[in-house]
């Protein structure tokens, strides 16, 4: 195989569609867990395990494709990916209850992963002597795409569309990106740290096992506020898929933008930093009400924006011996975690909720009063983050000594 038989620009657009399917799955669950919730009978308890099958799907399907990525390659994970994908939103179309539910969204979780597993290395294959600019550009479509699954829901939700068609939406990207990738020519693995036991062997690291802690917190912040701003935010007067919308597309931006320099600066200052303004944010999202949790949402994004690339590309930079099964492990450790924290994100809000109808408030305050206390707990994830990252800033002289120089 010739580097020239690679078609580089159409695999590379192909995985930005197949990652924009994957975050449209989050923003458009976001938005209709109220019409579940309703049309199913379900408590936000029972929406939470719905949503932890997306998350905890994710993470099997990382593990999977990091493992044998050397030896099936992108082409197979690929294939994966997209019947996965064709499968989890039938299913979820034509549900008919609450362990369908559980079934379909789980398949849409292993989806999304497979595209984790298969992109990341291939992108990192095929840019190789300028992986780390692409990645960034590859990443921006995760924000990008729940831009537009967050509007799309909101404008098909306004219209009295039903929460089938919004799914049914998710079809036309997975089509086209199933056209792009069918019939080429992938790139081979050209990795210098391609054997899946040094991979391994390199895992039994005491920085890759801090690592791993401080993802499960990073992603739980980032995607475990996302996933329910329809919930929590719902009654403080501010909409809330035009806040996800926001959000999110001062993330896209951020990651375009801003990538190079990231990668100039210490990766360890970054994610000290973006987890001081995180916890800010959503301490104010925990007490604002109107236009104010705008402000506050707009600091959430500054944030959050650079915690998960930074993530990989730390693991991808200090730690280049775990290859491709540490880029894919460390991204489902922090959907794992989110998987976990699912269902008890739901519990705090109806826990919450009971307790200020209790005490004689109406259910629009009451449901204020769940979304605040559920922020307010939210909160203790990147205040932990502070703590963790400051040491490893602390410690980011002695870090620069495993870091492998990377080509801009």
């Amino acid at each position: 195989m010739t580097t020239n038989s690679i078609n580089k620009s159409r695999l590379f657009n192909a995985s930005c569609i197949s990652l924009v399917v994957t975050a449209m799955t989050f923003a458009i669950r976001a938005g209709i867990l109220g019409q579940l919730g309703t049309d199913f009978g379900l408590t936000d308890t029972q929406l939470g395990f719905v949503n932890s099958m997306a998350f905890l799907g994710f993470p099997l399907a990382t593990i999977f494709g990091g493992l044998v990525y050397n030896s099936f390659g992108p082409r197979k994970l690929m294939v994966i990916a997209f019947v996965s994908h064709l499968i989890g939103l039938l299913l979820t179309i034509f549900a008919g209850d609450f362990w369908t539910l559980i079934i379909s969204t789980f398949f849409i979780g292993f989806a999304n992963g497979s595209v984790e597993a298969a992109c990341n290395p291939m992108i990192a294959d095929m840019y190789s002597g300028n992986k780390t600019t692409m990645l960034n550009k590859f990443h921006v479509w995760f924000p990008g795409g729940i831009v537009v699954g967050a509007l799309a829901s909101k404008f098909m939700t306004d219209f009295n569309m039903g929460w089938q068609l919004q799914i049914a939406l998710m079809l036309i990207p997975t089509l086209i990106y199933g056209y792009l990738f069918f019939g080429q020519t992938f790139p081979e693995n050209e990795s210098a740290e391609n054997n899946t036991a040094t991979n391994i062997k390199s895992l039994l690291s005491p920085l890759f096992f801090f690592m791993v802690i401080c993802m499960t917190l990073t992603a739980t912040t980032e995607l475990g506020t996302q996933q329910w701003v329809e919930k929590i935010l719902g009654s403080t007067g501010a909409s809330p898929m035009l806040i996800l919308a926001m959000v999110t597309g001062l993330m896209a931006v951020g990651r375009f933008f801003a990538g190079p320099v990231i990668h100039k600066l210490n990766p360890a200052g970054v994610l000290w930093s973006s987890a001081i303004v995180a916890t800010i944010a959503i301490y104010l999202m925990s007490t604002a009400t109107g236009g104010l949790v705008y402000v506050a949402a707009i600091l959430f994004a500054i944030g959050v924006m650079y915690f998960w690339p930074t993530m990989i590309g730390f693991v991808g930079e200090y730690l280049p011996k775990t290859g491709a099964l540490g880029m894919s492990l460390i991204g489902g450790a922090g959907m794992f975690a989110t998987s976990i924290w699912q269902p008890v994100i739901g519990g705090w809000l109806d826990t919450e909720r009971t307790i200020a109808l209790e005490a004689g408030l109406s259910t629009e305050q009451a449901e204020l009063a769940a979304g605040q206390a559920t922020l307010g707990n939210i909160v203790y994830f990147p205040a932990i983050l502070i703590i963790l990252f400051g040491v490893l800033f602390l410690n980011r002289k002695r870090l620069e000594k495993l870091r492998i120089p990377q080509a801009h």
